[in-house]
């Protein structure tokens, strides 16, 4: 009786934690953890990472690149996003916006790698190569990969210059390598 009364508390602290919103509804406000584009006029290169949307949250993150070349007034955000695929379109998308630090649909993200000035505007050109030519950029599968942290980690081993070390629950990242 008592392990069946402990794995039902369990069982609804874990439901409890988890974002059963719905995701049309859920947060994408800027985090303000990102540099302002109009008030920064060196090269940024910023990695984020937020905890996955639903359950899955307890056990990985999402993570993306946003790229702001110098003088931009905005930053190139690439990202993978499974839902995509479902609808014919790659998982592979980017676009531009001036808040590249979005909550990920109700998850704050926080920095995994920020780099600026000279040495991001000179990396900047790597990555854009990196991302064009990214293997998987039509496939999305949850595990073991192609997913939202295969990307990433396919850029950083593409780019090693950036140092990028992608955080442990990133499940997905070891896809890369093979």
């Amino acid at each position: 009786m008592y392990k069946r009364g402990l794995l039902t508390l369990i069982l609804g602290l874990f439901l409890t934690g988890c974002s059963s919103g719905d995701w049309r509804t859920a947060s994408r406000e800027p985090a303000g953890i990102a540099p302002d584009p109009s008030q920064t006029s060196e090269a940024v290169i910023e990695v984020y990472a937020a905890d996955a949307f639903s359950w899955k949250g307890w056990f990985a993150v999402h993570t993306w690149i946003a790229t702001k070349a110098p003088d931009a007034k905005e930053y190139t955000v690439y990202e993978v996003v499974g839902w995509r695929t479902d609808r014919g379109l790659p998982a592979l998308k980017s676009y531009r916006t001036a808040t590249p630090d979005r909550f990920w649909y109700g998850a704050k993200p926080e920095k995994i790698l920020s780099l600026n000035g000279e040495k991001a505007a000179s990396l900047i050109p790597d990555i854009e190569q990196a991302v064009n030519n990214y293997p998987w950029a039509d496939e999305y599968n949850v595990f073991p990969g192609p997913n939202s942290n295969t990307f990433p980690a396919w850029v950083a081993r593409k780019v090693p210059e950036l140092g990028l070390e992608m955080p442990f629950r990133a499940i997905g990242s070891g896809y890369a390598e093979k």
